[in-house]
């Protein structure tokens, strides 16, 4: 299999989620390049025939295994990465969900070296992937606004 994600012929796009569980959220670190060693959100590339909500829950439950549900677009990013002749290596607009928590435990994927549960406020102590900190306070809002509830067990809310 080719390589695509590395000098590509356009953007590449990619999904992440910010899932919500009693009021934590799960930040994963990257094991691998581009961004190994880094905090994020879980996520990857959308295939071809796949809406942004199912590549979000294959995503998720490829990396993490968790059951999600996500609720509503929480921003965008873009990575742009140029090579030291100024060629574009990497591109990726990635649009990060906020998302429920369902049910499951983390179980990571080769992909990610770690996975917790923090409190928002934490994130300000981790090296993460630019905007992670605001994406997740959009995520927080936006399941709050839905009616929804942060835990499964305390319903779905009206909707």
């Amino acid at each position: 299999m080719t390589n695509r994600r590395t000098y590509p012929a356009t953007p590449i796009l990619a999904v992440s989620a910010a899932i919500i569980r009693h009021g934590k959220v799960l930040i994963v670190r990257r094991a691998r390049p581009p961004a190994a060693g880094l905090y994020t959100l879980p996520g990857g590339g959308v295939e071809v025939g796949e809406t942004l909500v199912e590549a979000v829950v294959r995503e998720v439950r490829e990396e993490t295994a968790l059951a999600v549900e996500p609720v509503a677009l929480a921003g965008y990013r873009e990575a742009i990465a140029r090579d030291g002749d100024g060629r574009i290596e990497r591109h990726f607009v990635i649009l990060p969900f906020a998302a429920r928590w369902i049910a499951g435990e983390p179980v990571l994927s080769e992909e990610l070296s770690e996975a917790m549960w923090l409190d928002p406020a934490a994130l300000a102590g981790l090296n993460t992937t630019a905007g992670l900190a605001e994406i997740v306070a959009n995520a927080i809002a936006l399941v709050a606004r839905a009616g929804l509830s942060l835990s499964p067990l305390a319903g779905r809310g009206s909707g």
